[in-house]
């Protein structure tokens, strides 16, 4: 009898084809290590292990992910129920909007990771869940961020998410993209995390095993990555373009500091910039969720090569 995790099928050609997918509980693990990777390492602006901020704790962000967990994870819920179960639960868990940024982002890739298919690559695979989600699907998403009332939702960009949907979620976060680097992820394949976090992310982790430091100095590296790279959609949303543009700029001015890789004796003046950025109550939040939703992504491409590998080798014998 075939496993329910492999199921196989022959080609036209007569080849055997491999279906895997990665459990839900190796899914939710995954999603935990990240997020609990994005808080231990130092991330200048937002909540991290060494200083909260924005009357926000780390010990609310550690139990909105474990309320998210396994909802994230659930093979038996689409997109936008995972994306609305796992906000209501994460918000009964910490009292506030925690994680709606992390939980937009990671519910596709773990829907796409966990889902039968014959694809190894986690973006092909991403891109066929984009393609296939719905109207519901925007209901539920829609739902789930009136739910967090994240800051500056009452704006002009966001007024939309007031209207009951009638396009699918990918067409509705078109509407923001050009605004938001999390509906622009959306629309482009999440090609800021496959074509640039993940790269950063592993040639960082290189450096720092062959420096012998810590694995969250790398973690360090991709958050100031991204923020020199992209205006932050938070600070934006809340305090306008040329501030996020000016975040932006005064990461792009401390590179030195963090490129190609964060060491131990730039710490504390990154730690003066975290200090700099909470002072002018700036978060670069979609900066922060970027970093975890970078570091789930290439936990889960690197399982289902494993697991196809597993596979192959078992056809083999």
């Amino acid at each position: 009898m075939q496993s329910p995790e492999r199921p196989s099928i022959y080609t036209s050609t007569g080849q055997k084809m491999t279906f895997s997918r990665i459990p839900p509980e190796i899914i939710a693990a995954h999603f935990l290590t990240s997020c609990h990777g994005e808080l231990t390492a130092l991330k200048p602006g937002n909540v991290h292990i060494f200083a909260n901020g924005h009357r926000m704790e780390v010990s609310q962000f550690e139990a909105a992910a474990q309320a998210a967990a396994p909802i994230i994870a659930d093979p038996n819920l689409t997109v936008g129920q995972r994306i609305l179960k796992s906000v209501r639960a994460s918000f009964d868990a910490s009292g506030c909007n925690t994680n709606l940024g992390i939980i937009l982002l990671c519910a596709p890739l773990a829907h796409a990771a966990g889902t039968p298919s014959a694809a190894m690559d986690l973006r092909q695979r991403l891109r066929d869940i984009l393609f296939s989600m719905n109207v519901q699907d925007a209901i539920d998403a829609f739902d789930a961020i009136r739910h967090a009332n994240p800051a500056g939702l009452g704006e002009a960009a966001d007024a939309d998410v007031y209207e009951p949907p009638k396009i699918t979620l990918r067409d509705a976060m078109a509407c923001a993209a050009d605004k938001d680097r999390i509906a622009n992820a959306y629309v482009n394949d999440f090609a800021d995390i496959f074509d640039f976090g993940i790269p950063t992310l592993e040639s960082a982790k290189k450096l720092a095993k062959l420096e012998n430091c810590d694995e969250a100095f790398a973690i360090t590296t991709l958050h100031m990555s991204y923020l020199a790279k992209f205006p932050d959609s938070h600070i934006r949303r809340k305090h306008g373009n040329e501030t996020a543009l000016e975040v932006q700029n005064e990461a792009l001015r401390r590179t030195q500091l963090w490129s190609p890789l964060t060491r131990p004796d730039t710490f504390d003046s990154l730690i003066e910039f975290d200090t700099w950025l909470k002072h002018r109550e700036l978060n670069p939040g979609t900066t922060a969720d970027m970093v975890v939703a970078t570091l789930f992504a290439d936990l889960l491409s690197k399982s289902l090569l494993n697991r196809f590998k597993i596979s192959a080798y078992a056809h083999e014998k």
